[in-house]
């Protein structure tokens, strides 16, 4: 069984549109839960079952807070009488400082703890995935205007994550993501025109595809991948005399393997440079074969491989970069959260090296049937 809940947060409607969350129905069973947590709750709910913990969330780096939505919605949901729960929070999207609280929650120990490492692993991975599109967005924006980063981790993780690391792709502001699931806890539909593999269906003939293409699909805009033979200002030119103003962008996604016909023809061009994949030689020069037959309009989109550091690098050459495609490098999970326990019945008691650290910034959060 699954169940689907919204929530409020200090009484107003759930910031993301139609906001709805999943999960499984053995979270409150245990099943996702450490087993020492487990058997806390057990002695916890015969021995001492009127104590009241207060347990605080915390990490060590400087990052964008994600996953405070969906820990609440997880407490609000599996854990024993919920509406008595004390809960205060900062929000998705909050910018936090290393040690910097970011949610307590206070109650009845066997009532919520089991949930500590899940919501652990939940702000873990969000935080993680929001803070590392964040840095390559900044990194975007480098040579004076910010350039979109389409998120594009579908294929390096497993499928059943891309909602909610869509989200949190969206909360590091990333605007435009590959799948309609990763698009789907922010109320939007995924982007993309086509792969390798359609051109392949055509032969490699990339005008024929592009023409399949918008015959199909005449309202989109026309973006088309033309790495596929390896000979990428040869095949941009070719469909930007095929459509002229109806094209509006190609898509370079050279293998870091390769090394483009373009070179292979000027090899007194190499030498000075790494011609392998995308690099920034190869995009100067479409950029200057499209300008000189008119094509100023057609956007260059730079995809296959691209880290927060390889951005930077091409936005301090100025490279005619349009728009970037990233992926594997976002889902890096390096943020890691901890819940303590940091109050019993009021009085401070933790593990020694651990303290309550009240936060002002949190905000208490309402409870929501």
């Amino acid at each position: 069984m699954k169940k689907e809940i919204t929530r409020k947060l200090n009484g107003e409607i759930e910031r993301l549109t139609n906001q709805t969350f999943k999960f499984d129905d053995r979270i409150k069973d245990g099943w996702f839960s450490a087993v020492y947590f487990l058997k806390t709750k057990e002695i916890a709910e015969k021995l001492i079952p009127n104590n009241q913990v207060t347990m605080q969330f915390f990490q060590k780096s400087n990052a964008v807070l994600c996953g405070s939505d969906e820990a609440i919605a997880l407490i609000h949901t599996f854990a024993d009488n919920p509406e008595e729960l004390e809960i205060f929070s900062l929000k998705d999207g909050d910018k936090i400082t290393p040690y910097e609280t970011v949610l307590t929650v206070k109650g009845p120990y066997q009532s919520f703890g089991f949930l500590e490492g899940i919501i652990d692993g939940v702000f873990a991975r969000r935080t993680s995935v929001a803070t590392n599109v964040y840095n390559v967005v900044k990194a975007a924006r480098t040579s004076g205007k910010q350039k979109p980063v389409i998120f594009m981790g579908d294929r390096d993780d497993h499928y059943t994550q891309q909602a909610g690391d869509g989200y949190a792709a969206f909360i590091g502001g990333s605007t435009a993501q590959a799948t309609h699931a990763m698009n789907e806890w922010w109320g939007k539909t995924g982007m993309g025109t086509m792969p390798h593999a359609m051109i392949q269906m055509f032969e490699g003939d990339i005008v024929t595809a592009a023409i399949a293409y918008k015959e199909t699909y005449p309202e989109d805009e026309l973006m088309v991948l033309v790495d596929y033979n390896n000979d990428v200002i040869t095949d941009a030119l070719k469909v930007a005399r095929e459509f002229g103003k109806e094209l509006k962008g190609v898509r370079l996604d050279t293998s870091n393997h390769m090394v483009d016909k373009y070179f292979l023809r000027n090899q007194h061009l190499m030498g000075t440079f790494d011609p392998r994949g995308v690099n920034p030689e190869l995009i100067f020069a479409l950029r200057h074969a499209l300008d000189e037959e008119g094509y100023q309009h057609v956007k260059i989109i730079a995809s296959g491989g691209f880290t927060e550091e390889r951005i930077r690098t091409f936005e301090k050459q100025n490279v005619p970069v349009d728009m970037y495609g990233i992926g594997r490098s976002l889902l890096n999970v390096h943020i890691g959260f901890t819940g303590d326990n940091v109050l019993l019945n009021g009085k401070h008691e933790s593990k020694d090296g651990r303290k309550y650290h009240p936060n002002p910034r949190l905000e208490k959060v309402a409870y929501i049937k």
